[in-house]
């Protein structure tokens, strides 16, 4: 499986930005999708996940009614809505993809595939 990630930019805070993450290979119904970030000096930080069949998703507090993960099964797409951003929310944003649990989705030591990460900058 390879993940191509792409959306990034920099934007005003308040504003918006839609991360896109375009899968391809074999991918299989059990698998979860998910969105991880990271800033320099820090570990990388879960931040919403998707089954890749099913309508549940699972968000970090710290976006949680700000940001919205949907997939697009026809094109093996994942997308990562952000609303209201902030200057806190600064980082490289990496797409991920495997089969785990919802108990174990918010590790990033669950996933073997990965994205190349693209960089969000909110600007204050």
């Amino acid at each position: 499986v390879q993940l191509q990630a792409c959306g990034g930019g920099l934007v005003q805070a308040g504003g918006s930005l839609t991360l896109s993450c375009a899968a391809s290979g074999r991918i299989f119904s059990n698998y979860f999708a998910a969105w991880f970030r990271q800033t320099p000096g820090k570990e990388r930080e879960f931040v919403a996940s998707i089954m890749w069949s099913g309508t549940m998703t699972d968000y970090a507090d710290s976006v949680k009614g700000r940001f919205t993960i949907s997939r697009d099964n026809a094109k093996n797409t994942v997308h990562l809505q952000m609303n209201s951003l902030k200057p806190e929310d600064t980082a490289v944003y990496y797409c991920a993809l495997d089969s785990t649990t919802w108990a174990r989705a918010r590790s990033d030591r669950r996933y073997r595939f990965w994205g190349q990460g693209t960089l969000v900058t909110v600007s204050s």
